[in-house]
Order: structure tokens, then sequence, then C-alpha cells
């Protein structure tokens, strides 16, 4: 099982500043990362929240088993120490994808609190970070 996770305003895809993020939807990219993993042979779960516990808790779920992880923690990549901690506690890979390229924006986004601990980072090609990211899980 790879888990793809998704964090803060994630949900607001196709709405949240188009300019940055396009104009595909969450649905659309949940879609695509399940075709994806159905032509890769592997289980996916993808998920999304607003909550912090909530994030903490698939985390920590994904800890237990020893699955892998696609994390785009959204706003909290810059500031959250539980999200990072949690990450940390994984014992499969992490790829922490972003859809935008956070170092071409704002200054406090050039800084991730989840790097660290994630065994890869992409940034800046969109949807097809997760793909990317699958890929490189599944091989």
């Amino acid at each position: 099982m790879i888990y793809v996770l998704n964090g803060p305003n994630l949900n607001r895809l196709g709405t949240r500043e188009p300019d940055v993020y396009g104009s595909a939807t969450y649905k659309d990219l949940a879609d695509m990362c399940r075709t994806v993993a159905d032509d890769l042979g592997v289980r996916v779960e993808v998920r999304q929240t607003n909550a912090e516990h909530e994030m903490l808790g698939w985390l920590h779920d994904a800890a237990d088993e020893g699955a892998d992880v696609v994390l785009n923690p959204g706003a909290w990549t810059h500031y959250n120490i539980a999200v990072r901690d949690a990450c940390a506690m994984l014992r499969g890979k992490l790829i922490e994808v972003h859809i935008s390229n956070v170092h071409s924006r704002e200054e406090f986004r050039h800084r991730s609190v989840i790097s660290a601990v994630a065994t890869g980072v992409i940034a800046g090609l969109g949807f097809d970070g997760y793909r990317l990211a699958l890929e490189h899980i599944a091989r």
C-alpha cells in the first residue's frame, strides 16, 4: 500500500490560485494517482485533510504498517513540527511533493521542515510530481 496524503487547501485545487496550481481539481489529481497506481500494479490510498490531527493519524498508521508515503503537506511544509515528527517515524519511503515550485515563490515557502526526513522531494512539476513519486516507489 502506498498512501498519497495531501494537506490543507489541496481540496481547493481548480479554484485556488489557478495561475499557480492550474485548473485541474483535487478529484482530477486523485483519479490520476489511482490510474497511475493501477498501471504500476500497486495499491494506493489517496486522502486529503485540512485537520492536523487527521494527517497525524494517517502518518502514524503508515508508520505502523511500514507503508510508503507520497506527501504534499501544503502549508504545513514550512512550520509544522508535529507533521515532521510523524514523518520521521515512517519506515517506508517518503516522497515530499509540491505542485508548484516553492523555491520560486514567497521567501517563507523556501524552507521545508519535512525535507530532512524525506527520501526525496519533487517540486514544481504539477501533478506529474505525484506520478514520478509513485513510479519511484513502485520500482
